[in-house]
């Protein structure tokens, strides 16, 4: 059969020998992630870049004479590493719950994502400033090179040794928590802390010991995955969102779900690379949606309970800053008059970058779903815009169209997939699925790969207007961004915004009282990404050009960082957000790699201090000033 399909025995079992072990990486990956989730209720985004701190743990104690010539320390092998790195990184896990997670706890699962994701970036970047972006390699240990002949194929003694290893650590980890009273206490703080902690039981250190564990465990694998993978800064980038995607598979905080699925789903992608090399980065995505069809919760998952969002809704309907015809004159005539104070490229980007924001606010900030796949009806729409316009001649008002049509399409497939989850389970679908977008605009033909859509013309608006010229240019973006603005606010003051903050709000309630919910969140997450890929289109206009950056899932971030700085549930948030932030990529790209650390400060701070928002902040400032006056002025 195999010869049938030019296909030899030996790459077959090396796939597969290859495959089982990425899956047990998977598995022990998805373990921390799932136990933190399932006992912690935090989406730790920044699992990969500790991941990584355990590769360089071990690099780091080989490199120990190299790095360090005259301190005379000696070089300690993989063995001291299996010791001393996993348990570090634990330690640092523990701090970072006791300095940042510890913040989050009690608040929408938002902030939980953005602070981790503030702090990926922050580690990464500072190991690229250190280290550059370049590998490092780390050999196999001497006492476990070689191999063993199974007579159907050879074996690497240190692979057989990853398998066994891993395997052993899965399961125990199962056992401690599923089967011992450890885990049972675990549990019980997380559901009932109050209760635990009446028993005597230190409730906040036996949290931090738990998040320092699921951090420990990405720290080993690490370790063991150094003498197969090239040792670099961003080497856990490329893992973390196939962990959130093994996690939903396998059903959120389900931890025999992570190793069960993370073994599959590692064996599927090497059987998927011997059959459909081209598909074998996105094997795993495919199969999520697929069980998501099937099973919403995922294999072995169970549901689980969002965190209140009161936090989120900032916008008080009585204030000035809410009222939409003021602000559409304000917006009219100082966008008008922008041009004559900033660059105009400059200023359409960020009206770009504010329509995102504001498409984004629309489905976060008034309907209450943490998506983080925006990137995907970004991007989508600026690729087949651009598409349209270079290759099919089509004029600026057509290709903007398609690529807007594109994104609504994705928009609609996507809501049908992920709505039924709420919470982080929604943002997590949400990412994998974008990922299916990325990978496929990396390997299609018509979308030059890492070059992108180049040298697109921006054409005749109507057949009239010369959009060449920067000036006409921007007042046909200022027009765009103002229409979608006035539009999406008319949204949410209709009545069916009106139930989409009801919704929000109390869902079950909403149910009793006969609202389709999940109908009225479908709709609002397509017309979400429909001015998502409006903002997409545009930008592929203005920019001239398309790139896997529009579909990277910094894009995402990035919309939910803007609009939490300018302040969710409000109407100029969005803008103000995206003025901040564009204002601060173009202000640091001289500083290179420094830009990542200071972008992840950024979202750092924003969750520990500027929780409300700029505009958010100034609203409650505005509502207390009025209740002074009130109160001055009664007898």
């Amino acid at each position: 059969m195999l010869a049938i399909l030019g296909i030899s025995a030996p790459l077959l079992w090396g796939q597969l020998l290859i495959g089982l072990i990425n899956g047990l990486f998977y598995a022990m990956m998805s373990l921390g992630v799932a136990i933190i989730f399932g006992l912690l209720r935090i989406g730790n985004f920044v699992h990969g870049a500790q991941y990584m701190l355990g590769a360089y743990g071990a690099w780091t104690l080989a490199s120990l004479p190299t790095l360090f010539p005259g301190l005379g320390l000696p070089a300690l092998g993989y063995w001291w590493a299996l010791v001393l790195v996993p348990p570090a990184v634990a330690a640092i896990g523990a701090l970072t719950e006791r300095l940042f997670i510890r913040r989050v706890y009690d608040l929408e699962h938002a902030y939980g994502l953005l602070l981790t994701v503030g702090l990926a970036m922050v580690i990464e970047g500072a190991f690229n400033l250190r280290f550059s972006a370049a590998g490092q390699q780390y050999g196999v240990p001497p006492s476990l090179q070689g191999g063993v002949d199974a007579g159907f194929m050879f074996i690497p003694l240190y692979r057989l040794w990853v398998i066994v290893a891993a395997l052993a650590v899965c399961v125990a980890t199962w056992y401690m928590i599923e089967r011992t009273r450890l885990g049972a206490n675990l549990r019980a703080a997380t559901e009932n802390p109050d209760l635990v902690r009446a028993f005597g039981i230190r409730v906040p250190r036996m949290l931090m010991l738990t998040y320092g564990f699921g951090v420990g465990l990405a720290g080993l694998t690490g370790v063991m995955a150094a003498p197969i993978y090239q040792v670099g800064p961003y080497m856990g980038q490329s893992i973390i969102i196939t962990i959130f995607a093994v996690v939903v598979i396998g059903g959120m905080g389900s931890i025999f779900g992570a190793i069960a699925a993370g073994i599959l789903m590692g064996v599927l992608e090497g059987l998927t690379k011997v059959f459909w090399a081209e598909a074998s980065s996105t094997v795993i995505f495919v199969a999520m949606a697929l069980v998501l069809v099937v099973r919403p919760r995922g294999l072995f998952g169970k549901d689980t309970v969002s965190h209140a969002g009161t936090d989120l809704a900032s916008a008080r309907p009585g204030s000035i800053l809410e009222n939409l015809r003021l602000w559409l004159l304000v917006l009219a005539v100082g966008g008008a008059a922008l041009p004559l104070v900033i660059y105009p490229v400059f200023a359409m980007k960020i009206l770009c970058f504010a329509l995102l924001a504001c498409a984004y606010n629309l489905v976060f900030g008034y309907g209450g779903l943490l998506a983080f796949g925006h990137a995907a009806f970004f991007g989508a729409a600026a690729y087949v815009a651009a598409h349209a316009a270079a290759a099919w001649g089509l004029g600026p008002e057509l290709a903007i169209l398609s690529g807007v049509a594109m994104s609504a399409v994705i928009g609609a497939l996507f809501g049908w997939l992920a709505i039924r989850r709420q919470g982080l389970y929604f943002a997590m679908i949400t990412l994998a699925l974008a990922q299916i977008v990325y990978f496929y605009a990396i390997q299609a033909p018509w979308t030059h790969g890492e070059d992108g859509i180049q040298s697109v013309p921006r054409g005749r608006l109507l057949g009239l207007f010369d959009l060449g010229d920067e000036r006409s240019m921007y007042f046909f973006v200022l027009a765009v961004f103002l229409a979608c603005f006035a539009f999406l606010a008319r949204i949410v003051r209709s009545p069916f915004g009106q139930v989409l903050k009801a919704v929000r709000e109390n869902e079950r309630r909403a149910i009793s009282l006969g609202y389709p919910t999940d109908r009225f969140k479908l709709i609002a997450f397509t017309l979400s990404a429909t001015f998502a890929g409006v903002a997409g289109g545009l930008k592929a206009i203005v920019f001239q050009i398309a790139s896997l950056a529009d579909l990277h899932f910094m894009t995402s971030a990035d919309a939910l960082l803007m609009t939490l700085i300018g302040g969710v549930g409000t109407l100029l948030g969005p803008l103000v957000g995206a003025a901040v932030v564009v204002t601060m990529q173009r202000e640091f790209a001289g500083l290179g790699a420094w830009v990542v650390v200071i972008q992840g400060a950024a979202f750092v701070l924003c969750v520990l201090f500027l929780r409300k928002g700029v505009i958010g902040t100034l609203e409650d400032w505005l509502a207390r000033r009025a209740e002074r006056r009130a109160g001055r002025g009664r007898p």
